[in-house]
């Protein structure tokens, strides 16, 4: 009796197996159909920047001269149940070496911040579902005008994140994006001694759209660098971007203290506040943008998009201990589809009244066909009391597929 019923049982068991194992073949075809959808799905797309810049900077005899090409290719998967998978490798090459890449050893030179090498840029896994994602991996994090969290997409080396991501976004509600990031790849190459800033920094940006034209964010930046204990903050504030008819409004505070193991004992304020218009074809933007100071500590903002702050001259790349107060006019318009831009900016310190200098700025670009773009900016830093006189040009064309 007890044999008949093993017999049962196992013949059971074999049944369940055998009427089980084409929705086990059915189930992982389904499967393996999706990833080869996802697969077939992925987008490439190249990307080549050819730029020359020259420096002529008082206190440095020669002056630099840099042609860099940068060719990138970023390839993204289609999604299969949500995930997908994305990886982006740049390289730099130099075809005239005049310069200082800060890699180079080329110190007679003035520095042109675009060192040689081979980078994988990004390299990520994410997970999108409705309102909701999250990333894992090395990847691109850029927060509102890239003030405080940027990519610094100007120099052909872009800095990228590596760490965790979580963002919600209703659109026409209120937004949240976290990023816990353990590792930044910055603008100094692959190979280069400050290629990377290792740490735990806490990223959190909020934002809540009003209406159609009213916008406000809240953030909190908490940095805590492993080797570069001064630059450890934690960083809280308001931003506001509004459209009043022609009118529109930009407007910023945050308050900063020392975090970490940062040895200074500092508490520093940021504001700016912004207005444009448009008359006829001209753009107007006119602003004040400070970064504070307090106890001979300048307010800091080491992960920002520096070049598109305080000049094109970059002379302002870490804030003086008095701080940085910039006022500054911007014209902008359209002329025969060439895109042209002045701006003009006063610089001096947030306390004790010293006269930094001034800068004008001046670009203009063009896009030839869908594909294809050509730029030239120029720089003047007129220097007072900080740095020195300093022009630079920059001439480059770019191309898309």
């Amino acid at each position: 009796m007890m044999k008949n019923k093993i017999k049962l049982s196992a013949l059971s068991v074999l049944s369940t197996a055998l009427l089980a194992t084409p929705l086990a073949f059915a189930e992982t075809n389904a499967v393996a159909a999706g990833i080869e959808k996802a697969l077939s799905e992925s987008t490439v797309k190249l990307n080549f920047r050819a730029r020359y810049e020259g420096v002529d900077q008082d206190g440095i005899d020669a002056n630099a001269n840099a042609l860099t090409l940068k060719s990138r290719i970023t390839v993204n998967t289609g999604s299969f149940q949500g995930l997908s998978a994305g990886v982006e490798v740049d390289n730099v090459t130099d075809l005239i070496d005049n310069y200082n890449s800060t890699a180079n050893g080329a110190t007679k030179y003035p520095a042109v911040a675009d060192p040689t090498g081979t980078d994988v840029n990004q390299i990520f896994i994410k997970y999108s579902a409705d309102n909701f994602s999250a990333t894992a991996g090395r990847q691109r994090i850029l927060h509102n005008n890239q003030r405080f969290v940027g990519g610094v997409g100007w120099r052909q080396n872009e800095q990228t994140y590596d760490g965790y991501r979580l963002q919600f976004n209703q659109k026409q509600g209120f937004s949240a994006d976290y990023s816990y990031v353990y590792n930044v790849n910055r603008i100094f190459g692959p190979d280069g001694a400050n290629a990377d800033l290792h740490g735990q920094f806490h990223l959190l940006n909020t934002g809540y759209v009003i209406n159609q034209a009213h916008k406000v964010n809240a953030y909190a930046y908490l940095l805590d660098f492993d080797t570069k204990a001064g630059l450890s903050t934690d960083t809280y504030g308001l931003s506001y971007q509004g459209n009043f008819g022609a009118v529109t409004v930009n407007a910023a505070y945050a308050t900063q203290r020392d975090a970490g193991d940062n040895s200074q004992d500092f508490s520093a304020n940021y504001y700016n506040f912004e207005v444009g218009t448009q008359v006829s074809s001209v753009t107007l933007l006119a602003g004040i943008e400070s970064l504070g100071s307090d106890n001979g500590v300048g307010f800091s903002t080491p992960l920002a998009t520096l070049h598109k702050f305080q000049g094109f001259a970059d002379k302002f790349l870490g804030t003086p201990g008095q701080g940085v107060e910039d006022i500054y006019l911007t014209v902008k318009t359209t002329l025969n589809g060439v895109k042209l831009a002045a701006t003009y900016h006063d610089l001096s310190s947030d306390v004790d009244g010293i006269d930094y200098g001034s800068e004008i700025d001046l670009a203009a670009a063009y896009s030839l066909n869908k594909h294809t773009s050509v730029l030239v900016k120029l720089a003047h830093y007129n220097a007072d009391d900080h740095a020195s006189d300093t022009d630079k040009l920059w001439l480059q064309v770019a191309a898309n597929f």
